[in-house]
């Protein structure tokens, strides 16, 4: 709430996402996709409301759980998340290594063997509490290890810093730690920024793989369409803070195309296509007209549009469609 101002930064965001889906959730930057991440975790400033629900399968409902809840029981557990810039959210002075490990412990565990109900002498004790530990630490690293296996992070750069790795290491390592937990939701936020052509597809064909693998569910947020033509089944674009177009990616990237002006605004704009970027700006989300957000940037905009806002309906939200 700037300068006092409510300011509904998204408003009826509303999508299903089945085991083995991608979806993708695209849209320009500043319209409302990295918070509706940070909702669906707990993660909004303390001064945010949310309403409505976002439910797992098991019936949980994010936007009611209590914190202890969030942190115990759904971050890393029930939601892997891939954040943005990667590198910026890796601590320094540990390596990567030391970060899967800390994380295998708090979200997976080791294992540690009861102690024998008969008496022990203190040296028996003390061997005991040394081989138990050996044990622990060798129960870490070989998780550690199969969870850097499964992102295609290499054993060779484990004992590395994060300085010492490349965007597309970052990545994976940040990957790795989100697959620690098994989480049947993954959720990559921006996953390919600051990437080269050649490392996105590797990025989003190797979370592809991971959804496809294990019949976990995807939620990638992008302002990159080709990233989502390529890893995605369902496309559902945002602006200002609203879904105005949800569909199937092959129906969207292919035929019959996308049917919101939006939609077809970006597209156009990628340079294998049209190259065309849209005109204008996005409206500032605490200033939004009374009718449809993108009139104004429309072509086919009338006296309609400008009046009074589409709702979502079969999949789209537009006057015209």
């Amino acid at each position: 709430m700037p300068g006092g101002r409510h300011v509904e930064a998204v408003t009826d965001a509303r999508f299903d996402l089945a085991p083995g889906e991608c979806l993708a959730l695209v849209g320009e930057s500043g319209c409302g996709k990295s918070v509706l991440a940070s909702a669906l975790l707990g993660l909004l400033p303390g001064n945010a409301e949310t309403a409505g629900a976002a439910r797992l399968a098991d019936g949980l409902d994010l936007l009611a759980a209590d914190e202890r809840t969030l942190a115990k029981a759904v971050r890393g557990r029930r939601i892997g998340l891939v954040p943005q810039s990667p590198a910026a959210h890796l601590t320094p002075v540990r390596t990567v290594r030391a970060h899967l490990e800390e994380t295998v412990r708090a979200l997976a565990g080791v294992p540690q063997a009861a102690r024998r109900k008969a008496a022990l002498g203190k040296a028996a004790l003390r061997k005991t509490a040394l081989r138990k530990t050996a044990l622990r630490k060798t129960a870490l690293r070989k998780a550690a290890e199969a969870a850097a296996e499964r992102a295609a992070f290499p054993a060779s750069h484990l004992d590395h810093h994060p300085h010492q790795l490349s965007g597309g290491l970052a990545q994976r390592a940040a990957t790795a730690l989100a697959l620690v937990g098994d989480a049947p939701l993954l959720l990559a936020d921006e996953p390919t920024t600051g990437l080269d052509r050649d490392l996105v597809h590797r990025t989003v064909d190797e979370l592809r793989a991971h959804t496809r693998d294990t019949g976990r569910a995807l939620l990638m947020i992008t302002h990159d369409l080709a990233a989502a033509e390529r890893i995605a089944d369902t496309v559902a674009v945002m602006y200002a803070g609203r879904i105005v177009e949800l569909a199937p990616a092959e129906e969207f990237f292919g035929r019959p195309g996308p049917r919101h002006p939006y939609s077809r605004g970006l597209l156009d704009a990628l340079p294998e296509r049209a190259f065309a970027p849209i005109p204008g700006a996005p409206p500032e989300l605490g200033a939004l007209p009374s009718g449809c957000a993108f009139a104004a940037r429309c072509r086919a905009a009338d006296r309609v549009c400008r009046a009074e806002r589409p709702v979502l309906t079969e999949g789209v939200a537009c006057h015209h469609a």
